[in-house]
């Protein structure tokens, strides 16, 4: 790991990243080191090509892949908007799912009773959207009762995953906009969350981090894994938690 960020691999044609949470993609009103692109293009020599082909959420973990020719980012895109990815999640939730593993498999739109924009919510006339899930190991600790959950989206809907286990009811643990009060998402943004709103949250960034990627190309097949934070970890308990396990489709 360098001064900028954790790198899980890189060759002549791509950089893989372990981006950690409360780190956004795309530049902001911060400094050069405020943004994931903007590290990336300290890391680079000065005119080297950079394409992020995909993006986390602000507070979620995990792996973000960087294209470094023009054409490589167009091969990598056709695959992502082909939905030839295999990506796989780790999520801490609150509570324990009905079932041990299954399906959502519901649609998402605009919720538009929110106070906040960007936010989306389940609605029949929304964009088909599929979430398949697992528990591996559920747990109590003095805030409550929580459980660790394998989680791979089927769709690529903006929140999706957030949405999908929220529907269930087992929001993500310190998901301030998905996780009942959308108050907490605004005053983060605002920078004026109190102690007792992050005491509610009990974590500073939401449990989400996106632990595998997998997909064929070209000749073979490329498999990408990173684990979780030391804080995810140490929540659940676990010295290392593996990266999720579901076999990759084949190619």
């Amino acid at each position: 790991m360098n001064s900028l960020f954790s790198i899980v691999h890189e060759d002549a044609e791509i950089l893989v990243i372990n981006k950690p949470a409360g780190l956004v993609c795309h530049p902001t009103k911060g400094d050069e080191y405020s943004s994931l692109i903007s590290r990336i293009r300290l890391y680079l020599p000065q005119d080297a090509i950079a394409h992020l082909v995909n993006r986390l959420d602000r507070e979620t973990s995990g792996l973000v892949m960087v294209a470094k020719t023009d054409e490589t980012a167009r091969e990598l895109r056709r695959v992502w908007e082909k939905r030839e990815v295999q990506k796989e999640y780790l999520a801490i939730v609150h509570g324990r799912p009905k079932h041990d593993q299954g399906t959502i498999d519901a649609p998402l739109g605009k919720d538009e009773d929110s106070i906040v924009a960007v936010k989306n919510c389940v609605r029949n006339d929304g964009a088909e959207a599929r979430t398949r899930y697992e528990v591996k190991q559920s747990f109590d600790r003095s805030e409550g009762s929580f459980s660790l959950l394998e989680v791979r989206p089927e769709s690529g809907r903006k929140h999706q995953i957030r949405i999908h286990l929220s529907h269930i009811g087992c929001p993500i643990v310190g998901d301030k906009l998905y996780g009942g009060d959308e108050h907490l998402y605004l005053d983060f943004v605002k920078d004026r969350l109190t102690e007792t709103q992050k005491k509610r949250l009990i974590l500073p960034n939401q449990a989400l981090h996106a632990a595998r990627l997998s997909f064929a190309w070209r000749e073979g097949r490329l498999l990408f894994e990173t684990e979780p934070e030391p804080q995810f970890e140490q929540f659940v308990g676990a010295d290392e938690i593996p990266a999720p396990d579901w076999p990759p489709r084949p190619a």
